[in-house]
Parts: C-alpha cells; structure tokens; sequence
C-alpha cells in the first residue's frame, strides 16, 4: 500500500472516530498569533481528529508503523534531528511537544509529502526542535529524541513516538517505551543513547529550543519558522493548514 493510501486511511479513521467525541471533550491546541478565524478552525478540526486517534491509551511497547516510518525515512539524510540534504537552500523549523496531538497529526498527514517531495529533491531540510510545554513527561522524550539524533535516528525517533504517542501526561513515557523506541527506530548503540538521553547535555538542549520558541512568541505546538535565500533570518510562520501550504512557503522562501 502506498504512502498515499496510508495516509488516506488514516485520515478516514479519524473522521470516523470524530463523530463519535463529544464536542464539549475538545482541546484546541492554538497559536493565537492572529492567523484568523479561518486558520483557528483547521486547528480545531485537526485537535479533534488526533486527540479521538490517539485517546484510550498507546505508549504500547508493541510498537506500531515501524516498517513504514523506517521506509519512508530511508536514504534521506539525517544529522541530530535535521532531516534533508545538510546544503539544502531553506531550512523548516518545527518547534513541538512529542506529546502534543496536534503534531501528531502534522508528522502523521501534512509533514510526509513535503518530506517526499521538497526535502528528498534537496530543496529545503526540516529541522526537529523540542517545545516543551505539555508536562514535566516532555523534557526526557525529548531529551531521548536528542540522543537519538547523535546517531542519526532523529527522525526515525520523533515519527514512531508519534505513531505510538498516549495520552497526554498519561504516564507511558517510561524507560521501557523509550528504549524500545530506540530500537525500533535503528539506534545502534543503545548504551551510548542510554548514557546521552540522561545527560545534562540532552536535557539542555531540550530547555534551549523551549527557551528559543519563546522568544519567537510560540504560544503553542506545532509552530513553525523558517530560513532561506527570500528572508531575512529565521522568519516565523505560526502553523500553517496543508501540505500545500508549507510547499509554498519553501518556494517563496527559496
């Protein structure tokens, strides 16, 4: 089955699952950077949607979407957690929470065919920073996402929590989830992983890309920026709605 039809599926799944939440059980997840009402409702449909896929447990260490994470991830190139050619000429940042459904649904949905397409031609490279601001259960997943990185999994890593993501503050992120995570993600040395996610060093780097979203006045996850030839610096985008969108958004960055 393609990556297409995978995602298709997917996407069926959660509409379907959607008319069975309540809507007074929603939880928006919101950038309020005055995108407009317009983008407030993408955001909120996508909220509903990933919370009702990702509700009533995971965290499983039966991990699920290994094979076809590691395929659609296979011969791009990754280093820490940038995945893309390293001289690509623009550079996507998403500031997220592992936790946080909505960034589920944007690795899971809007994400893959930009990293198809734009990212495996070489035209822009995505890079992965940590914004913790769900619960203290955020900073050692994404401090295992660092470590992960120092060997080339980032990626590999940050899409499998993703697929395997529980409930918010649910208490699955464990060593025990964490390692098998590693594993399934292709980390080979898992003791040196083991040894680094622990480190002071990950855990700074954890607070440091929290403490850079602030200062781009991120008020939620995903959020996003980005760098190219057409900016000036790191420009921030905020959360944009589509595929489509951020194809866009790199072209004119380009």
């Amino acid at each position: 089955m393609s990556n297409q039809r995978e995602r298709e599926k997917r996407r069926e799944e959660r509409l379907a699952a959607e008319s069975q939440v309540d809507s007074k059980d929603r939880r928006e997840r919101m950038l309020k950077l005055a995108a407009g009402a317009f983008f407030l409702a993408i955001v909120a449909v996508v909220v509903v949607i990933v919370v009702a896929a990702s509700s009533g447990g995971g965290g499983d260490t039966e991990l699920e979407g290994v094979t076809e994470v590691n395929q659609e991830l296979s011969g791009i190139p990754q280093n820490e957690l940038t995945i893309g050619d390293p001289k690509a000429p623009v550079e996507l940042v998403e500031f997220g929470d592992l936790q946080c459904p909505v960034c589920k649904g944007f690795a899971e949905d809007i994400l893959p065919p930009v990293i198809e397409n734009q990212v495996a031609n070489g035209e822009a490279k995505i890079v992965f920073r940590n914004f913790t601001i769900i619960g203290p259960d955020s900073t050692p997943a994404g401090a295992a996402a660092v470590a992960a990185g120092a060997q080339g999994r980032g990626w590999n890593f940050i899409d499998l929590f993703y697929r395997n993501q529980g409930a918010e503050n649910g208490g699955y992120i464990d060593d025990e989830f964490l390692t098998a995570l590693a594993k399934a993600a292709g980390v080979k040395d898992i003791a040196q992983w083991e040894q680094e996610r622990n480190s002071p060093k990950a855990t700074k780097a954890v607070e440091n890309t929290t403490a850079e979203a602030q200062r781009l006045n991120f008020q939620g996850t995903p959020s996003f920026a980005i760098k190219g030839p057409s900016t000036t610096g790191l420009q921030p985008l905020g959360t944009l709605g589509s595929s489509e969108e951020f194809e866009e958004a790199i072209e004119e960055a380009s």
